[in-house]
């Protein structure tokens, strides 16, 4: 019996050296466990970096030349977002400016808005904007909405206090002072909003293609990895958790890179607790192993993981739920997602990272990955030893008898 023990850890121990073997003698798999979570984060985040645009150029057609309009006008040059480099004297001329890229946005006042105005009615205006940047659209137009709430009070201050001359005394000011406070995400930048949870979704793809090439890489041609017998012998469970807990030693360092230098180095929200942050994603880091096996399935070839690569990182994305709210989601996509190991995992990341939550908090999304970790290691297992193992013996036997025929 102790002899069988001995055995068992001189095999996991073998599987685990092998492994490591295999990833360090596989430019693919070092590509995808050290420079994809070392770059990739810092190329998205530059991308957006600064995350806040200021004094962006407008120009603005006045077609109403009244004081009111001149007021909108200063009003929204005093913008932080918003610089108005001058007038032009129509659209096409405006058009122009803008094609030439000397200004970003066209402020449009038409004529007779003081007039529409001044009878109680809604004053309309027309605002173009280059698309070519999301972030400059969304400065405008927090500073456009900004004024014209802005003119709204103070018109309804002016109309209460002719009505009612006493009123003064008491309406001075704003009638609904408004308060905005940007929780998870005090800059408002759409960096800080979205790569908390694209650093998760790097992590998790990093795993699972990792994996599946590392599979592919046994399929394709044994001899060239440092083909080993003990790799796929004598356990089925032994050598999954020995590959398991290689895999988990090498994402070491780069997931505490992806999960707090990465923040640091781009002041992104950093209000959770670093430990609780590590403990939260091992279920979730265990689960994408899961998934790798399981996608070993399929891949017969290194290469194959590169074109995957490209479709399940969209399919990620728009399941995360970072940019496609899950509760906006059909049932069928809503399903798949709960099925992703990575949903759940940028659920909580980014409620401890950006608002503060601590562990207990994300006890929902703690328990679904740990039983996402257990259903696909099961899957993973199945896999395994039926489809991956026969298809590992059946390529090796061929090379054997070929060899011989030579």
């Amino acid at each position: 019996m102790l002899r069988k023990i001995k055995q068992g850890f001189r095999n996991f121990f073998l599987v685990y050296c092998h492994e490591f073997k295999l990833v360090f003698h596989d430019q693919g798999l070092i590509l995808f466990f050290f420079f994809l979570p070392l770059a990739y984060p810092i190329i998205y985040s530059l991308i957006y970096n600064p995350e806040l645009v200021k004094e962006v150029e407008i120009v603005v057609i006045d077609s109403d030349r009244t004081s009111l309009s001149r007021k909108l006008t200063r009003m929204l040059d005093a913008c932080d977002e918003v610089r108005v480099l001058g007038y032009a004297a129509d659209l096409p001329e405006a058009r122009r400016a803008m094609n030439e890229h000397k200004v970003y946005g066209i402020l449009q006042i038409p004529e007779g808005f003081a007039k529409t105005v001044g009878r109680g009615e809604m004053g309309k205006t027309v605002f173009y904007s280059d698309m070519a940047l999301l972030i400059r659209y969304r400065g405008f137009l927090m500073a456009t909405t900004n004024v014209m709430q802005e003119m709204g009070s103070e018109l309804l201050t002016k109309d209460i206090n002719e009505e009612l001359p006493l009123a003064a005394t008491i309406v001075t000011g704003d009638l609904l002072p408004i308060r905005d406070v940007s929780l998870g995400n005090i800059r408002s930048g759409f960096d800080s909003f979205i790569m908390p949870g694209v650093l998760i979704l790097i992590l998790h793809q990093v795993l699972v293609l990792a994996i599946g090439m590392a599979g592919g890489a046994k399929k394709e041609n044994p001899r060239l990895v440092g083909y080993n017998p003990v790799n796929i012998a004598p356990s089925v469970l032994s050598t999954m958790v020995a590959q398991a807990l290689c895999y988990i030693t090498i994402i070491a360092l780069p997931m505490i890179f992806l999960i707090h230098y990465v923040p640091l180095m781009f002041r992104f929200p950093m209000a959770g607790n670093f430990l609780e942050e590590v403990i939260f994603l091992m279920p979730m880091v265990l689960a994408a192993c899961g998934v790798g096996y399981t996608y070993q399935a399929v891949v017969t070839e290194r290469e194959e993981v590169f074109v995957s690569w490209v479709f399940t990182s969209v399919l990620f994305l728009f399941l995360s739920g970072l940019i496609w709210p899950r509760y906006a989601m059909p049932e069928v996509w809503k399903a798949l997602s709960a099925v992703c190991p990575s949903t759940w995992g940028v659920e909580g990341f980014i409620k401890m990272n950006s608002n503060g939550s601590s562990l207990a908090d994300v006890a929902t999304e703690y328990r679904n990955l740990w039983i996402l970790a257990g259903a696909w290691w099961t899957l993973g297992f199945c896999v395994r030893k039926w489809i991956v193992r026969p298809q590992i013996f059946g390529r090796r036997r061929r090379d054997l008898e070929k060899e011989s025929s030579i």
